[in-house]
């Protein structure tokens, strides 16, 4: 905690009483509810007796993943076959006393299970109903089926960013997949933005996020200019700049971030040179201005290029791999990292990235093994012990010898 130093021991959760029923898997879904999680709510994470795919994603050490452990630490977790009358009633009664549920199925599917908006707003009309999916519930597209990088395609952010690489025909590949994590804060948003309607209005409602429509807000100004006819002009592109020892990104966003640059570089005289004084002859002479950066950073170190730029206020950074970047001192100043114990040790993860003067903000110190709290919360849907049995497949208690 960086704000005032309050004492995190009289803090409590923002959501700190809300139920969340959560029915999501992969990153998307489990992102938003993260976040719940981290803000004090109970987020109840509903899985198979074989869990889903993400606990096998790697690192897994004594068969617990960490890259799930990211996404699902501070969650309950229950066991149900969602496929029988007796996984299905047993949600209806956890979710009668519920405030959220989260989903993230192909739309349809929860419609089959009886488990859709329409079935449980008569059960619990203050129930805020959340569905995640790659193109939104209705329309031509909405039950097609969506990965992060198939959105990446279909919404233009891919094409866009390819016309942003010069002497580059063929899309990126995709490995980072922004959708998922962008997807997650919208619908951590939508849910927010919901549960403060409901203290006015006391109704709940349907949210229904867009894996597709998030990405096309990444194309701010590609969105306009794809309306209208835009001169066509060199648009001024961030990148490296070599060092003798690697690479820096430099962004010049202003003029005078611009003239601080070429003082130096050791050419105050460009501030006034026809090709570069004004910001639209900048952008016409972009590659010749970047080609006189990096005559001078060619002939410095990373370090040395880092602290001339910083002493004049010049916004720039090394390139890190994600391992460096969480190394830096800042990183540990904020407390950005929370560390988790699971059944294969310890292991860090990723706080939100905002602080609270008035509230806790922080991941749980443990992760919940699969089906840990089933029994738990079968009980309190009024299931007796030979019922909650036979949910493990195990005989009646008054059976066994």
């Amino acid at each position: 905690m960086t704000i005032d130093n309050p004492d995190e021991r009289n803090l409590t959760g923002s959501f700190a009483g809300l139920r969340v029923i959560d029915f999501s898997t992969t990153i998307a879904g489990p992102h938003c509810t993260r976040m719940l999680a981290d803000m004090g709510a109970e987020v109840i994470k509903i899985e198979t007796v074989e869990g889903e795919t993400m606990r096998t994603r790697p690192p897994v050490r004594n068969n617990c993943s960490t890259a799930f452990g990211q996404l699902n630490v501070g969650k309950n977790s229950l066991v149900l076959d969602l496929k029988s009358p007796a996984g299905v009633e047993a949600v209806r009664r956890l979710v009668a006393g519920a405030d959220v549920l989260v989903e993230n199925f192909r739309p349809g599917v929860m419609r089959r299970l009886k488990l859709d908006y329409a079935s449980l707003h008569a059960l619990n009309p203050k129930l805020i109903y959340c569905s995640i999916s790659g193109y939104g519930q209705t329309g031509p597209s909405a039950e097609l089926p969506a990965y992060a990088p198939v959105i990446h395609a279909a919404s233009g952010y891919e094409m866009a960013h390819l016309a942003y690489q010069p002497g580059r025909t063929r899309p990126d590949y995709c490995g980072i997949y922004h959708a998922d994590v962008l997807t997650g804060v919208y619908a951590f948003g939508a849910i927010s933005a919901a549960l403060y309607q409901l203290a006015h209005s006391e109704k709940g409602q349907h949210i229904d996020v867009s894996m597709l429509e998030s990405m096309l807000s990444l194309t701010l100004n590609e969105v306009q200019w794809s309306q209208f006819e835009v001169k066509a002009t060199q648009r001024p592109m961030f990148g490296p700049i070599e060092t003798s020892d690697g690479y820096v990104m430099v962004a010049i966003a202003s003029e005078k971030t611009f003239q601080s640059l070429m003082k130096v570089i050791g050419h105050p005289e460009w501030v006034s040179d026809p090709r570069f004084a004004k910001y639209s002859d900048r952008r016409e002479n972009w590659g010749s201005l970047m080609e006189g950066v990096e005559a001078w950073s060619r002939a410095v170190t990373t370090e040395q290029c880092l602290v001339a730029l910083n002493e004049h206020g010049v916004p720039s950074s090394a390139y890190r791999t994600v391992a460096e970047a969480l190394k830096d001192p800042q990183i540990a100043h904020r407390g950005a990292l929370a560390e988790v114990q699971d059944g294969g040790g310890s292991f860090k993860v990723l706080n939100l990235p905002f602080r609270m003067s008035g509230a806790r903000v922080s991941a749980a110190k443990r992760m919940s093994t699969l089906g840990e709290h089933t029994r738990a919360y079968l009980k309190e849907t009024g299931l007796s012990e030979d019922e909650i049995a036979a949910f493990a497949g195990k005989p009646p208690k008054s059976a066994r010898g």
